[in-house]
């Protein structure tokens, strides 16, 4: 049965800490019913009102240092309707690297374990308010399923218009299924979603060395960590990786594009605005802009900002997969940048 309160109890370090400020307006879709499809991001009450023709997945995940496990979150309290997600297992198997993305087969196993076909209006949504969930949204896009949008604001932005979360146990065989799937577990029939990769919308390190690097360059690499990160004041995450930045990039950390209280998208004009301080002409259609971060997790919160603001963008940006982890690591050959 459905609650107005969810059983879960988080602690409030577990929630991303954001530089607060004022509350702000925010981009948000203005679709009906009689839309035919929602591309962006969605409110709470679009996904309430349209919840019957929606397939609806939970893409929690958590840093370490978030101390929330959502596997476990996602058993006991979810969403109603909504089905486990995992961007980190649904991935590539034999990189060395995080979440790295699947191949077309294993992505469109995924989908099938979850009962996604191709013609589906496709919602995702984190626990966080807007930060994995937008990995997913690039996911689909990539891979060629354009009816996808980010529930703005996630469960918090859920739970703040009063709507009810499902607190029915499921088992963590069921959290899993759409992972185990994807690695090929159990599956003997060729899948039946059609999962197609836009190799434009990926960058692998050697892209970036030759379009965003050196006397050649014609892209423009923007970095999602934290500015003290990208400036190679602040010490990374993991051991093994240098601290610094991509020659020649600009830093738009993600949290500067959501609302410091409600982890929802800012404007249409913030964003172009927090991208053009940064030194970012998002509507500069003849420079290609790559997106980047520490994993590629919240370097698609940049690609959704910009599928947001910019509607000539509908797939947002280009991420570069592989991220700091891979370009900033002591044996990746890479040049790095400090102030």
């Amino acid at each position: 049965a459905a609650q107005r309160v969810c059983a879960l109890s988080v602690p409030p370090r577990a929630l991303p800490r954001f530089p607060r400020g004022r509350t702000r307006s925010r981009a948000m879709s203005t679709m009906s019913k009689a839309s035919s499809t929602a591309t962006t991001i969605v409110s709470a009450k679009w996904l309430a009102e349209n919840a019957a023709d929606v397939k609806l997945l939970d893409c929690s995940w958590y840093l370490p240092a978030m101390g929330r496990d959502a596997k476990q979150e996602h058993a006991i309290c979810r969403i109603p309707g909504a089905r486990y997600f995992d961007v980190d297992k649904i991935s590539d198997p034999d990189s060395s690297l995080p979440h790295m993305l699947p191949s077309a087969e294993s992505f469109a196993s995924a989908c099938d374990a979850l009962g996604i076909e191709n013609g589906d209006q496709v919602v995702v949504y984190d626990g966080a308010g807007l930060f994995s969930a937008a990995r997913a949204w690039w996911m689909f896009k990539v891979f060629g399923h354009c009816a996808v949008a980010v529930l703005d604001g996630g469960v918090p932005g859920w739970l703040s218009e009063g709507m009810a979360m499902d607190v029915t146990p499921v088992t963590l065989d069921v959290v899993n299924a759409a992972a185990r799937a994807s690695r090929g577990e159990n599956i003997n029939t060729t899948p039946k979603f059609k999962a197609t990769l836009d190799a434009a919308s990926v960058r692998s390190k050697q892209d970036v060395l030759d379009r965003c690097v050196g006397s050649n360059k014609n892209e423009r690499l923007v970095d999602a960590r934290p500015t003290p990160r990208w400036a190679g004041a602040a010490p990374e995450l993991r051991p093994g990786v240098r601290s610094g930045r991509v020659p020649d990039s600009k830093c738009v950390p993600f949290f500067s594009l959501l609302d410091a209280e409600t982890k929802r998208m800012k404007s249409k004009t913030e964003i172009l605005s927090t991208f053009a301080a940064a030194g970012v002409d998002l509507c500069d259609l003849k420079t290609p802009l790559v997106a980047s971060c520490g994993t590629g997790i919240t370097a698609c919160v940049l690609s959704l900002a910009a599928a947001v603001a910019v509607p000539e963008r509908p797939k947002g940006l280009p991420v570069y997969d592989g991220s700091w982890t891979e370009w900033g690591s002591e044996d990746s050959g890479c040049p790095v940048e400090t102030d």
